[in-house]
């Protein structure tokens, strides 16, 4: 699901080649999209809230003005014709652009899906299948196989599910009445000059409703920078190879900063007194300073590398010191709920990523009309939360705590139904 900017690009999903991959693994439902975001995910067109001013123009009017636009980009005129042969706007896909879910599950809930037995074990089983291969794309890339094989799992169920939408259909659709036009005619341009390099044809280009394709979920413009041929075949195919599939999530995630042989993080406990308001993931500290500071479960070695702490539930859930590599997992997909299941999935594959700390399962989330007037009431005090829009970004997260520290409570950003029911008292 590359969404980025957030970052961008990664949408995913991984094809397993083996008939033992698919029966591992075709229960299991991939979750990469269900992620808790803790900011717009630009790279599938869903991620604007407001939609672009564009004129209004039926869909064959649309297509002929953009006819142009791609011939002039360098896509032949008879690849585009047989391309859009038939073509007509999806209402699916305009539905599920301008749908915004009221609720969402809180961190602990999707987690518990994206660790499940059975997607550990089929990980598991599919570490054993695709050795050889995920051991050549460690050693180019320096990512590890676990990694890998968790962002397979939750992209796209290991391949199994990798979305059934005609891409171009979905792009053009969303490109002449989405909420963001000009992203989606991007990635529709993109999506052309993969057509035209030849490593798919038209009937094969699949996906999810906003464009992201393939095992791993890309969208058109990551696989055109990221996408690689690692099983020599001369087609970068991330639908039907998951060895291309796979070297292309390791590619991406290279790029984004990846650092081999480092963690993405670990659980830490907090002492007492703790100034919630350092768990802000702009603030980065050496571990050293960390531990200086009364963290325990802090490794000992590298005390320089840098680390921000993470408090996914707030001050009453458990606590992570993340670093870069996490952050290059966000850049695949920007929701810490996501990078965090990423993480421990790999670590189960290893018998690891078990959560010390408790989860405060009788706390209530907030809906998204409950998140929206979080926003506008912290801005009616006066502490900038930004234009209000549902989504628990970095301002509204300072807002917060200026909030929370203006009451005294521990400042940790974390929006919930006490701190609500305190602004709904204000005056």
């Amino acid at each position: 699901m590359l969404y980025p900017f957030v970052p961008v690009l990664l949408l995913r999903s991984l094809v397993a080649g083996a008939a033992l991959s698919l029966v591992v693994a075709c229960a299991a439902e991939p979750l990469a999209q269900a992620a808790l975001t803790d900011s717009r995910q630009s790279s599938a067109p869903i991620a604007g809230s407001d939609v672009e001013a564009t004129p209004h123009l039926s869909f064959s009017e649309w297509r002929e003005q953009f006819r142009s636009e791609a011939l002039a980009a360098g896509i032949s005129p008879e690849l585009f014709d047989q391309a859009f042969a038939g073509v007509s706007p999806d209402p699916g896909v305009i539905a599920a652009d301008r749908s915004q879910p009221e609720f969402t599950r809180p961190v602990w809930q999707y987690l518990d899906g994206a660790l499940s037995t059975q997607r550990v074990r089929s990980g598991q089983q599919l570490l054993k299948e695709h050795r050889t291969t995920l051991e050549r794309i460690e050693a180019l890339y320096g990512v590890d196989r676990q990694t890998l094989v968790a962002i397979w799992g939750l992209e796209s169920s290991f391949g199994q599910i990798q979305g059934d939408k005609s891409v171009v259909r979905s792009l053009a659709t969303l490109a002449h009445e989405g909420r963001r036009p000009q992203f989606a005619k991007s990635q529709l341009i993109a999506a052309l000059q993969i057509l035209q390099s030849g490593d798919i044809r038209i009937e094969q280009m699949r996906g999810s409703w906003a464009g992201a394709m393939g095992q791993t979920q890309f969208i058109p413009t990551t696989y055109n920078t990221h996408a690689v041929d690692f099983d020599g075949d001369g087609r970068r195919d991330i639908w039907n190879s998951a060895a291309d599939a796979l070297a292309s999530a390791a590619h991406y995630l290279q790029a984004s900063g990846w650092q081999q042989g480092q963690p993405w993080g670990f659980e830490v406990s907090l002492p007492e007194a703790f100034d919630y308001a350092l768990a802000d993931a702009e603030l980065r500290k050496p571990l050293a300073e960390w531990r200086r500071l009364g963290l325990r479960g802090v490794p000992q070695g590298q005390d320089e590398r840098t680390a921000s702490l993470l408090l996914p539930a707030g001050h009453r859930g458990p606590a992570f010191l993340v670093t870069d590599n996490f952050r290059a997992i966000l850049r695949y997909n920007n929701s810490s709920a996501y990078a965090l299941a990423i993480g421990l999935l790999g670590e189960r594959f290893q018998g690891g990523g078990e959560i010390a700390a408790g989860w405060p399962r009788g706390e209530q989330p907030l809906s998204r009309s409950e998140r929206l007037e979080l926003q506008e009431r912290l801005d009616r005090q006066g502490f900038n939360p930004g234009k209000p829009d549902g989504i628990i970004g970095a301002n509204t997260r300072k807002a917060i705590r200026g909030f929370q520290q203006q009451l005294g409570w521990p400042a940790d950003g974390h929006p919930n139904q006490e701190l609500l029911g305190r602004l709904r008292a204000q005056p």
